[in-house]
């Protein structure tokens, strides 16, 4: 079987981890980079001698290629995404899918319309950790699940288009969308900025699930220690899971407590259980490797990825959602239980630029131009 030939646009932090995975995965080959920046193209061409290089997405297109790979700053995700779409071409966009919830719908229509596979690299899914995760909660060994607590946080990288909840909550946010798969009811979040007005660089989200289920989410760029953890406790069992613990990345721990009632007081009384720890064998992998190998498979088959237009659709209603909450200073926000979707005549009425992720409050721009679009 001949490998999916793969084009990557954008060559800066992102992208030669891409390049490198498509590289090595069985299933796919990186046969060209898009870079708007020489000194970029001149890297990746040092990195990978037989990988073509690109200076626009015409030259790119222009290529003998099965799909193309998105990985460039949020605010230029839906019109570079969308030219591939249009040339034919099944596209992979990093996270988040766009920078508000109409361009992420926009996107979804037009995959669908066109029948092309429009996949969100929301790589954590992936992990051989966080599919073992999701074996425990759908076995019911956790019980009841009473609240998510999330906590991803380190100094730097700070990021000047988008503030630290578009930055880091996507990886908490599609982990726990993908473990619940239990639409959320009502959102808030809480932020400030520090080093750059107006792009929080703190910020603490919480989302209400219903049935007593919440999830808190604590995202931080000033963190003097990185910390990369969740809590998902239930009635019977709760998990940690600890991304910087490659040894021992998942422990479940049979600690809690036990409600029985009193005879003499009628009421419910409250008793510790306390059990066994267990960490779970998790087989070795690297995720971008799995998620590479998926997206392959789900173009051959021509099927639905796990980290789909949808699935981005509703995480970046979340973000959007919780920056709206921060300016609002806190304030919940009830959220849709649908899933509408644009048409793709609506595509025409967003300029690149107007919607700038993370900053959902202020007025429309001017469009901007994108290099790579000429």
């Amino acid at each position: 079987m001949e490998r999916l030939r793969i084009g990557l646009i954008g060559y800066g932090y992102w992208g030669p981890n891409l390049v490198r995975n498509f590289s090595t995965c069985p299933a796919t080959e990186a046969v060209a980079v898009c870079d708007a920046s020489p000194a970029r193209r001149a890297a990746a061409a040092r990195t990978y001698p037989g990988v073509a290089t690109a200076a626009s997405v015409d030259e790119l297109l222009d290529l003998p290629l099965d799909a193309v790979a998105v990985a460039t700053p949020v605010s230029t995700h839906f019109p570079l995404a969308m030219r591939c779409l249009e040339a034919g071409k099944d596209v992979l966009v990093e996270k988040p899918l766009a920078g508000s919830v109409r361009e992420a719908q926009i996107l979804t229509a037009r995959a669908a319309r066109l029948g092309r596979v429009l996949m969100v690299d929301h790589t954590y899914l992936f992990s051989n950790a966080v599919r073992r995760m999701k074996q425990l909660v759908e076995s019911g060994d956790l019980g009841d699940l009473h609240y998510v607590d999330s906590v991803r946080i380190n100094l730097g990288l700070f990021q000047t288009d988008v503030n630290v909840v578009w930055d880091l909550a996507p990886h908490d946010l599609s982990i726990v969308e993908y473990l619940l798969g239990t639409p959320p009811r009502s959102i808030s979040a809480w932020g400030c900025a520090h080093a750059t007005p107006e792009i929080e660089d703190i910020a603490y989200v919480n989302v209400d699930y219903g049935e007593n289920l919440m999830a808190n989410f604590h995202v931080n760029w000033l963190s003097p220690v990185k910390v990369r953890q969740i809590i998902v406790a239930g009635s019977k069992k709760s998990m940690i899971f600890n991304e910087l613990n490659p040894a021992e990345p998942l422990k479940v721990y049979d600690r809690g407590i036990e409600l029985s009632e009193s005879e003499e007081t009628q009421r419910l009384r409250v008793g510790y259980r306390t059990g066994d720890l267990w960490s779970p064998h998790i087989e070795a992998g690297e995720a971008l490797q799995a998620m590479a190998t998926h997206f392959a498979d789900c173009v051959r088959g021509r099927a639905d990825p796990v980290s789909d237009g949808r699935m981005g659709v509703r995480v970046v209603r979340l973000l959007e959602a919780a920056t709206r909450s921060i300016r609002a200073q806190g304030g919940r926000l009830v959220l849709p239980g649908g899933e509408t979707t644009y048409g793709d005549g609506d595509a025409g009425a967003i300029r690149p630029g107007d919607l700038r992720p993370g900053l959902t409050d202020r007025p429309p721009g001017p469009g901007r131009s994108h290099s790579l679009l000429r």
